[in-house]
């Protein structure tokens, strides 16, 4: 005879697949942050069998601006997305707890990345791993984030590819530098870029990278491109240099009107779920 708590989860599942999405919250404490931790999951009512992919998103607050519950119950509906589980982290300080892991920025931020680093692989992934049915293939694991928390994805995922396999970068921030911006030579000192043409080869991750038209003003190089899409193609051509093919192991997408902000990231969030799947 099956156990109470898994036939009660069942029959929930069975009971509520009209509404094909259930979305809950948690406030997780974290020893890594000393702070709790807001944490909103989205998954689909399949059977408690069901294995699921992984997509943890940073800046997980911005999400319902982004109209996912209604993006994601839509998707269920027509059945045009694989099964997976859409997890939500509320940002704490962002300047402090998003960045890169092994160096901070010139002006010291970032210096709490190493912090949301084991507050991820140590309480996140074990607290999901013990509620929920996950893929433990990486490469059905992917972080993801928006602005400067699409630099810290591409980071931790860069860092730990045994963990995630996919990263999702929108609008990166990926002008974080080690050194303040040298006029004569604009693109000098970005962390990510320098990190990446150093590295001997690239880790076994998938990238999925977008950027708006209108996502900024500023073009540092006075190149005709603005900087969050330059940094972005560049940022591409290094990991195409490390052997990472287009298309396959990394892709871009350009939002034609496309803002630096929730709306926008919005249009385009689903586009990424399913090149997950």
């Amino acid at each position: 005879m099956l156990p109470i708590p898994y036939l009660r989860q069942l029959l929930g599942s069975l009971l509520s697949r009209r509404r094909q999405l259930i979305k809950r919250s948690y406030l997780l404490p974290s020893k890594a942050l000393e702070r709790e931790v807001m944490i909103d999951v989205y998954r689909p009512t399949v059977p408690p069998w069901r294995l699921l992919s992984l997509a943890v998103f940073n800046d997980g607050q911005d999400l319902p601006k982004m109209q996912l519950t209604g993006q994601l119950r839509e998707q269920y509906t027509d059945g045009a997305l694989v099964p997976l589980i859409v997890v939500g982290v509320h940002a704490g300080d962002r300047l402090r707890e998003y960045g890169t892991v092994d160096q901070k920025d010139y002006q010291g931020r970032g210096d709490r990345a190493p912090a949301y680093e084991r507050f991820l692989l140590d309480e996140l992934i074990p607290w999901l791993e013990g509620r929920f049915n996950i893929y433990h293939d990486p490469f059905r694991r992917a972080i993801a984030g928006f602005s400067l928390g699409g630099l810290s994805a591409f980071d931790l995922a860069w860092r730990n590819p045994k963990e995630f396999g996919v990263a999702a970068v929108f609008s990166g921030a990926l002008w974080w530098r080690h050194s303040a911006f040298d006029p004569a030579d604009p693109d000098a000192n970005r962390i990510v870029h320098d990190y990446v043409r150093k590295a001997k080869k690239a880790p076994p991750v998938r990238y999925w990278f977008m950027a708006g038209t209108d996502d900024e003003k500023d073009d540092r190089n006075h190149n005709g491109i603005i900087d969050a899409i330059d940094d972005t193609l560049q940022l591409m051509g290094l990991l195409a240099a490390k052997g990472k093919r287009e298309g396959e192991d990394f892709t871009y997408v350009e939002v034609p009107g496309g803002r630096h902000d929730p709306e926008t990231w919005g249009r385009v969030i689903i586009d990424f779920l399913r090149w997950v799947g």
